[in-house]
């Protein structure tokens, strides 16, 4: 099913700026059991994207509702929710008063083998390097263009994720996760006050790392020298939940406890489905 501003249908105006610039925000959710995953924290940080980048948010009653019509009979799948500036003319200048544009689409679970969990998933680390804007960081912007050339890179049939840094050498995020580093007692995520995206996932770790684990979990700045000296690596989005790092391109890392006891509360909590 998609909806577009309310309507089933598949067509958008070629004068909307979400097409022809990239100028909107957009979240995926996990959907089990016919009602989207962390409806409530999706919807949180589209309002601060919005905000960041100054498009009209829609009513959260409408954006709600949509949401449950398009989960609303799927046992599970992935839910887009993507709200753009509008319509507008030629230039970069948005015109004034321009109705935010809402599509909202619901497509088919990834398979995602299921071992990932336990066994872990080996990643490479990317030739594309992304850039630095603190305008623009944090936020899931829909300007992707850096992550479309990361994932086209190389063939990806012996890797299931790639690493991206900045470039200053520091390790930012996975293509399309949030990258977390365990050593000796110490939890630790990448800064992204200059790039990447801040991932609700991410922030749930990091609100709940103290109480699950018993480590504080910080921010901080990692370079890959950090992962390969870790305890172990995880991968956290709203749709793989976690992922332990099994390897980094021909290095093998030990696939510990704190990532799966992450997990099993995320799991209890109904945060994120279970396999």
């Amino acid at each position: 099913m998609i909806l577009i501003n309310g309507r089933e249908e598949n067509h958008l105006s070629a004068r909307d700026r979400g097409l022809q610039f990239g100028d909107g925000i957009f979240e995926t959710m996990a959907v089990h059991g016919g009602r989207a995953l962390c409806l409530q924290r999706h919807l949180k940080r589209l309002a601060g994207g919005c905000a960041r980048l100054a498009i009209a948010l829609p009513e959260r009653a409408v954006l709600e509702e949509e949401c449950a019509r398009v989960s609303a009979g799927a046992a599970r799948a992935v839910l887009k929710l993507i709200v753009t500036r509008g319509t507008g003319g030629r230039g970069y200048a948005p015109a004034e008063g321009a109705e935010p544009t809402r599509i909202l689409a619901r497509y088919p679970w990834p398979q995602y083998a299921a071992e990932l969990h336990r066994n872990g998933v080996r990643v490479r680390v990317c030739e594309t390097r992304l850039g630095r804007n603190t305008r623009l960081a944090g936020i899931k912007h829909l300007n992707r263009l850096e992550q479309v050339l990361a994932r086209m890179e190389a063939d990806f049939r012996q890797c299931h994720e790639g690493l991206m840094l900045d470039d200053r050498d520091n390790v930012i995020e996975g293509i399309m996760s949030n990258v977390f580093v365990y050593r000796r007692g110490r939890l630790c995520t990448p800064d992204l006050s200059e790039c990447g995206v801040a991932g609700i996932m991410r922030e749930l770790v990091l609100e709940t790392s103290k109480e699950v684990t018993g480590f504080d979990a910080e921010i901080g700045r990692l370079g890959i020298p950090d992962l390969l000296a870790a305890d172990e690596c995880f991968l956290s989005n709203s749709l793989i939940g976690i992922w332990p790092i099994s390897a980094i391109e021909e290095t093998s890392l030990r696939v510990g406890s704190v990532a799966q006891t992450l997990r099993k509360h995320l799991v209890e909590h109904g945060i994120i489905a279970s396999d």
